[in-house]
């Protein structure tokens, strides 16, 4: 990673280093990170990525209340926990990375054991 805020193109590639992890483009226009054919990320490469947040809505709010201006329910997949957090703004970077961790990990902890990646 480059010093510096952390660019669009560098969450990608930290998205797509997960173990198992490759990229789609299921709808044009809008590439993803899967591992075992389901999203943990949605807008690669854009000013925002999508990720799950928290097993529910609940958990996901906490992302809403502390940054207002920078987090926001997915539409359509929000209810299950789902945002988009703005990459460049108020949220540090650590902390997208962090959310990127967690979202991998919550899809993967619901994939068949013989689906998911080598070592988990």
């Amino acid at each position: 990673m480059t010093p510096g805020p952390i660019s669009a193109e560098e969450v990608a590639a930290y998205a797509l280093a997960k173990p198992g992890a490759y990229a789609d483009e299921p709808w044009e226009g809008d590439r993803v990170a899967k591992v075992a054919e389901k999203i943990f990320v949605f807008g690669l490469g854009g000013s925002g990525v999508g990720v799950k947040c928290g097993a529910n809505r609940a958990d996901a709010d906490e992302w809403l209340h502390q940054y207002p201006d920078d987090a926001a329910v997915m539409p359509y997949i929000g209810r299950n926990g789902w945002n988009t957090l703005t990459i460049g703004g108020a949220i540090p970077d650590a902390e997208i990375l962090e959310a990127i961790d967690a979202s991998y990990d919550l899809v993967v902890s619901k994939l068949p054991k013989s689906k998911r990646p080598s070592g988990d």
